[in-house]
């Protein structure tokens, strides 16, 4: 019994203690003030000005106003006190927040004290969270894939591929999740874009690996990269998310049977193995495409491909380019085109084109695409260009000239005895001299020869012009080929040298 009476005073004595400490005289406290329901913005990114706080409360359990001289409800920021809050009515009041509050991300957390207005009524309304951003993540882009396609391996095929995707503003892991690899096409989970592993990383460069399950038939898949938001707005409650998201998307094709035609252009490489240039389907358009394979480099190179067949500003071309050639050093690419964009004025129809990729330049240089298949005496017009074949340097390019469309109007013997005049239905060869290297020069192009018809005579596949590498001789197939350059020099049946007087 004595005890119990013990174990009773010491109940007592706890209570008393808790009821004097607490501020209301009550032992256990509920929030009792306004019930906030939203705030205007919920967010602003880190380093923003002073702005203007709204806080908004349900119109059963509101604000209170300022009556008789005494304060009404205040608006408090992690615990401080905002001064000269505005009471607008009993569901809206606002204030004016500082810029030192903004200063760093963070999570800042918003209430409301009305005055107490009774026993056991402390005031307080419950809490929202207002988010203070970091900075924005970036928008990611892709500038090439390698490979870019891959061939369907059947039902039974469980051969993963690792793809190289190259681009810019790639975000590493620890940023919110970084940046995230996708690929869709019809095996994928409910033909859903489906996040691939991640095998190695860079701000430039990741390398993921596509299931072999993914490769199975046919068909056109989709990669893509996507950012993730800033890593301090993640949640509905501090919509709209900042920055990140997805970046533009790349096609790959998967094929089976027989293979496509871009697959048997011949590719063309640098002198030291260094740089490969090849045709290659980017967005069901064949592009030009350079790689640096880092052969022969011991350190500070990484693989990357870029795009050659491009505009100055760097924009693909808008329609299929082939047959490309390179110079010894990997600088100058000379291509034929179809593409509209790459030039200002491009004429119609596929056209010889000339890129300086800058590869061991000056840091000055800026890529650049020039037009080879143009004369200013008319000798191309409505011809198109193809098959080019570049000089060591760059600077002279020879390619053949097809007006197809008008090959049986006029006899060979009348443009053999008009050399000047128009060549309507002919195969020509040009050479253009670009001026690249040379101090006083004015960029021309001579015509070389002249073929009936807009294949060789025996049939085969139409062949281009080879230049030699100090641009003085040029090899013509056609064993009917006239030049206006003397001596011609007989190779073999169907194979002339045609050997300028004068460079």
């Amino acid at each position: 019994m004595k005890g119990f009476r013990t174990a009773v005073a010491v109940a007592a004595l706890a209570f008393g203690w808790l009821a004097g400490c607490n501020d209301y005289n009550n032992s256990i406290q509920y929030n009792t003030g306004a019930t906030l329901t939203n705030l205007s913005p919920s967010g602003l990114p880190a380093g923003s000005p002073a702005f203007v706080l709204t806080v908004n409360a349900s119109a059963g359990n509101g604000f209170v106003g300022p009556t008789n001289g005494k304060g009404g409800s205040s608006i408090r920021w992690n615990g401080q006190t905002l001064p000269s809050p505005t009471f607008v009515d009993i569901t809206t009041m606002y204030v004016s927040v500082p810029a030192s509050l903004l200063a760093k991300p963070g999570t800042a957390y918003i209430n409301v004290y009305s005055p107490q207005s009774g026993t056991g009524n402390n005031g307080l309304s419950n809490t929202l969270a207002f988010q203070i951003y970091g900075t924005p993540n970036p928008v990611p882009t892709i500038t090439s894939v390698a490979p870019d396609s891959a061939p369907a391996c059947g039902s039974s095929c469980t051969a993963s591929l690792t793809i190289t995707v190259d681009g810019t503003n790639f975000l590493p892991a620890s940023n919110n999740g970084g940046t995230l690899v996708t690929f869709q096409d019809k095996l994928t989970p409910q033909q859903q874009p489906t996040t691939l592993t991640i095998s190695s990383f860079s701000d430039s460069e990741i390398k993921a690996v596509v299931p072999g399950a993914f490769l199975a038939n046919p068909d056109t898949a989709v990669i893509q990269v996507v950012n993730p938001p800033n890593g301090l707005c993640t949640q509905p409650s501090c919509l709209p998310l900042v920055g990140g998201g997805p970046s533009n998307t790349v096609s790959f094709p998967i094929t089976g049977g027989t293979q496509t035609a871009i697959a048997e252009e011949t590719p063309a490489i640098s002198q030291d193995g260094r740089y490969v240039v090849y045709a290659s389907q980017q967005n069901q358009i064949n592009q030009i495409l350079l790689k640096d394979t880092c052969v022969g480099v011991s350190s500070g190179c990484s693989a990357s491909v870029r795009v050659v067949s491009a505009a100055a500003d760097g924009t693909s071309g808008n329609a299929d380019s082939h047959n490309a050639v390179v110079t010894p050093d990997g600088r100058y690419v000379a291509f034929s085109s179809a593409a509209t964009n790459l030039v200002e004025g491009a004429p119609a129809g596929r056209q010889v084109y000339l890129r300086d990729t800058c590869i061991g330049a000056e840091n000055s240089c800026r890529p650049s695409t020039s037009l080879i298949s143009t004369d200013t005496n008319g000798a191309l017009n409505g011809t198109e260009g193809i098959l080019p074949s570049i000089s060591s340097s760059g600077r002279f390019v020879a390619f053949v000239a097809v007006t197809a469309s008008a090959a049986a109007k006029t006899p060979a013997a009348a443009i053999a005895n008009a050399p000047s005049a128009p060549n309507s239905g002919m195969r020509q060869v040009f050479v253009r001299d670009t001026c690249l290297g040379a101090s006083t020069c004015t960029p021309k192009t001579t015509r070389i020869s002249m073929m009936p018809g807009d294949a060789p005579a025996n049939g085969s596949k139409p062949a281009g012009p080879a230049i030699s590498g100090t641009a003085k001789q040029i090899a013509i197939v056609d064993e009917k080929s006239a030049t206006m350059f003397a001596p011609t020099v007989t190779v073999d049946d169907t194979v002339f040298l045609a050997i300028p007087k004068a460079q």
